[in-house]
């Protein structure tokens, strides 16, 4: 893990390695809140936390992910995946095939402005079965 660190030009310190962890061992996105709760008991403090996770985001280590919870959700930029949330429970999917490039070529096809997508992200909102059968008893 420390590659990664050093691949992006960042100074390896305890702080960064434990959240760094915190994403390679989750499967899904995570909130600040959820990784500042994860690496209390290293010491690390919510400040930290905040600071790593902007310098993450700056390097592309990892991504936002809108799960319309009204909080802040990321996960590893190296897992380009996409993700099924149901909007009742809050589960989350994620489906690995990617509609993307065809979308990407089509936009840059119509577009006035635009000549290339350098990126894409794609979450998708439902109610999960378990849900919808849930909410029929």
């Amino acid at each position: 893990m420390s590659d990664i660190l050093k691949s992006k030009k960042l100074k390896v310190t305890p702080a960064r390695m434990v959240v760094l962890e915190v994403f390679e061992h989750t499967e899904k996105p995570v909130s600040a809140e959820e990784v500042i709760k994860k690496v209390s008991k290293f010491k690390v403090d919510q400040v930290t936390v905040y600071r790593t996770l902007h310098s993450f985001e700056e390097v592309n280590i990892i991504r936002r992910v809108d799960m319309r919870k009204g909080a802040v959700f990321y996960e590893l930029a190296s897992l380009h995946h996409h993700h099924v949330i149901c909007t009742k429970c809050g589960d989350v999917e994620d489906f690995d095939f990617c509609i993307g490039d065809t979308v990407e070529k089509k936009i840059v096809k119509h577009s006035k402005k635009f000549s290339k997508i350098n990126d894409h992200s794609l979450e998708l909102f439902s109610v999960c079965k378990p849900c919808i059968k849930n909410s029929k008893k």
